[in-house]
C-alpha cells in the first residue's frame, strides 16, 4: 500500500533546495540537486547541479558546480563546469574558472577568470581528499 523506496538521484532532477533570507549557514554544503541561496553561506558548496545566489544571498568560500546564476555577493574561488551567469546587481571577488561566462552590465566583477571547456565537477566523498587537497 505505501511505497517506502529510497529517493533516486533521477527523482531529484528539477527539484531545488532553498535557503531563505535571514538564514546563516557556517559550514560546507554538498548537494546533488539544484540549490537557491537567498541567505548567507560561510563555507564551501559543491553540487552536480546548479546554484542560484539570489539578490540577498552571499557566499564566502569556494563553489564547485555545473551551472551558476549569481545576483548577490560571492567572495572566494568558483568552478563552474558549464555556464556562469553574473547578473547586474552581483558582486564577485576572487577566482573564477568557467566553461562559459555571461556578465550583465553593472555587475561588480573583480576576479581573475579562466575559461576552460569540459571542467569536471567532482563531489568529494567523505573521508577522501578533494582534488586540490591531494597535492
Amino acid at each position: 500500500m505505501f511505497d517506502s523506496k529510497p529517493t533516486k538521484y533521477t527523482e531529484l532532477l528539477g527539484k531545488t533546495n532553498r535557503i531563505v533570507e535571514g538564514t546563516i549557514i557556517k559550514g560546507d554544503i554538498i548537494s546533488q540537486a539544484d540549490f537557491r541561496l537567498d541567505g548567507e553561506l560561510k563555507g564551501n558548496f559543491q553540487s552536480t547541479g546548479k546554484i542560484v545566489i539570489g539578490p540577498t544571498g552571499s557566499v564566502t568560500g569556494d563553489i564547485i558546480c555545473k551551472n551558476a546564476d549569481i545576483e548577490g555577493k560571492f567572495d572566494g574561488k568558483i568552478q563552474v563546469a558549464e555556464i556562469l551567469n553574473v547578473k547586474s546587481k552581483a558582486s564577485i571577488h576572487g577566482e573564477v574558472t568557467v566553461g562559459k561566462l555571461s556578465v550583465e552590465p553593472g555587475a561588480d566583477f573583480s576576479a581573475s577568470c579562466i575559461m576552460k571547456t569540459n571542467i569536471k565537477t567532482p563531489i568529494a566523498n567523505e573521508g577522501q581528499p578533494k582534488p586540490e587537497e591531494a597535492n
